[in-house]
């Protein structure tokens, strides 16, 4: 159905943009992966930007394929892909357009990268941590009374790894590593593959965090208390160390950059 406003589709300028804006540059292709996924990937990150409006009528195959210098068939391809992930309708001798923001499939991995790199990144952290809210002190409480021997080692050695880290990107997966592990060990079967779907939205947050963390040693130590409290199986105080934790990052979110 396409009650609203925002379901009824506005068919976008040759230039790419509604309103007569102009598209952003298309990117190269990134090495290895496929012509269709980095189609995919350009058209996703416009909508996702807000480039594309909900309701607006993409270019049609000829355009596209002009426009990436791609065979209409990879266009085809990638139209498809996007359809997959919520963003795109399409009927014939209409074209494809853009669904409502509701409708997309926002725990998609592509779509959360998209949703990280678009202008609004504060908003999008924001979301984040509200997430995090919600799940990270229970499944904490919860690894703390149920972690295997197994998971525990993973934990700690996560923890250590993001000590000794000597670049961000070590830090950063250690950290998302560190986490992840946490849901595992929570034992509840829904936690662990929503840990998997969220797993690029705690990447990105993290790489923001480490960034602009004026005090690693200080975010270590909150880590490590976890850590500790998980091993000595003590549920309430591992709740209680990870809202430590969640209320410095979401000190760093809202401190203005620098």
């Amino acid at each position: 159905m396409r009650d609203t406003a925002s379901d009824k589709p506005t068919r976008a300028t040759e230039s790419g943009t509604r309103d007569g804006h102009p598209a952003a540059q298309t990117q190269a292709r990134t090495p290895g992966t496929n012509v269709h996924e980095t189609i995919a990937h350009e058209i996703g990150l416009r909508i996702v930007r807000g480039d594309y409006p909900p309701g607006t009528i993409l270019p049609n195959e000829a355009k596209w394929s002009k426009t990436f210098g791609v065979s209409r068939s990879a266009v085809r391809e990638a139209i498809k892909m996007l359809m997959a992930k919520s963003l795109l309708s399409s009927r014939p001798k209409i074209g494809s357009w853009v669904l409502p923001r509701e409708r997309w499939n926002l725990l998609d991995r592509d779509v959360l990268g998209w949703y990280a790199m678009s202008p609004d990144r504060e908003a999008f952290l924001r979301t984040v941590q509200e997430f995090r809210h919600i799940i990270e002190p229970e499944a904490t409480a919860l690894a703390a009374a149920r972690r295997s021997e197994a998971q525990m080692a993973e934990i700690s050695a996560a923890c250590r790894e993001m000590g000794a880290a000597v670049s961000l990107p070590e830090r950063t997966a250690a950290d998302t590593r560190f986490h992840l592990a946490i849901l595992r060990a929570s034992g509840n079967d829904l936690l662990v593959p929503l840990g998997v779907l969220i797993e690029s939205a705690l990447e990105h947050l993290f790489v923001f965090v480490t960034r602009e963390a004026n005090d690693l040693r200080h975010a270590q130590k909150l880590h490590e208390s976890i850590e500790r409290n998980i091993r000595l199986q003590r549920p309430a105080a591992a709740r209680a160390a990870v809202r430590k934790l969640l209320a410095n990052t979401d000190g760093i979110i809202k401190a203005p950059s620098t």
